[in-house]
């Protein structure tokens, strides 16, 4: 009879991997400013955090199928696109999808941060989309829905 041979196998975990990502719906008409939200924001904004997933969407129907599918953890929605802008999609989200995840709308004028408070939506970024303040409003959300991120001491 041969001898039997076994070798040590070592498993080695990162402590600080997720199970899942976040998924991340970014709508907007315009590609360049689905692109400076994506780019703004990165894959992994915060340690903490689960790597993040984009889910694109160029128009109001999928965009409410999306937010309607209880698989997003957090929505940027641009509030100039046409011809359905974002804080009007915010609004109805917030009135009629259960469990809506938080919502970001993206303004072009300061002016209108009434109207994204009229929207429900939890943030506001003003455009041009200044990365600093994308993440630490994002990441803010994220967090408060992300099951996984580790707690601050």
């Amino acid at each position: 009879m041969g001898a039997l041979h076994m070798t040590n196998v070592t498993f080695v975990t990162d402590i600080n991997s997720q199970a899942h990502e976040l998924r991340v719906l970014v709508y907007s008409d315009d590609r360049r400013i689905r692109d400076a939200v994506m780019t703004g924001l990165g894959r992994r904004p915060a340690k903490d955090l689960a790597k993040i997933e984009f889910v694109q969407v160029a128009t109001e129907p999928i965009a409410k199928k999306e937010l309607k599918s209880g698989k997003i953890d957090l929505a940027i929605l641009d509030g100039e696109a046409a011809p359905a802008g974002g804080m009007g999609i915010a609004r109805n989200a917030k009135d009629e999808v259960f469990n809506c995840p938080p919502i970001i709308v993206l303004i072009q004028r300061p002016q209108d941060a009434w109207l994204a408070t009229w929207s429900k939506a939890e943030g506001v970024v003003p455009m041009p989309i200044d990365p600093v303040v994308l993440i630490d409003v994002a990441t803010t959300l994220l967090r408060r829905t992300d099951n996984t991120a580790l707690q601050a001491k």
